[in-house]
């Protein structure tokens, strides 16, 4: 079984920074595009950033250009999106997204994380 396990949520004033990690564990093959949505109260899912499996490619939504980043270590099958000038826009919830061929099944899935929230508040 594969699993998406997210940590590093919490609350911040605008102006901070926050380092979210989204750790894959199980009987993964491989990780191939692994990637970052969140979802605010009253609101629909939205893409914020997304990597591929080299890293060499990485792709964010308008509204973080320039203030997060994402990154990833294959050797730990974790991806990071690092957060900073925090904004109360970007109060959410955070889901990790990843592409993950199963050791045990021939074909790859689409897995997702619980989640974890990011509240931005003076």
């Amino acid at each position: 079984q594969v699993q998406l396990v997210e940590s590093g949520g919490g609350s911040v004033q605008p102006g901070g920074s926050l380092r979210l990690s989204c750790a894959a564990s199980g009987s993964i093959f491989r990780v191939y595009s692994m990637g970052w949505f969140r979802q605010a109260p009253g609101k629909e899912r939205e893409f914020v950033a997304g990597i591929s499996w080299s890293g060499g490619s990485t792709n964010y939504a308008d509204s973080v250009k320039g203030r997060f980043t994402i990154s990833r270590d294959n050797a730990k099958n974790t991806v990071y999106l690092q957060m900073n000038s925090l904004k109360p826009e970007d109060t959410a919830v955070y889901y990790c997204n990843a592409e993950i061929r199963s050791a045990v099944v021939s074909s790859s899935g689409d897995y997702w994380g619980q989640g974890t929230q990011v509240t931005v508040s003076s």
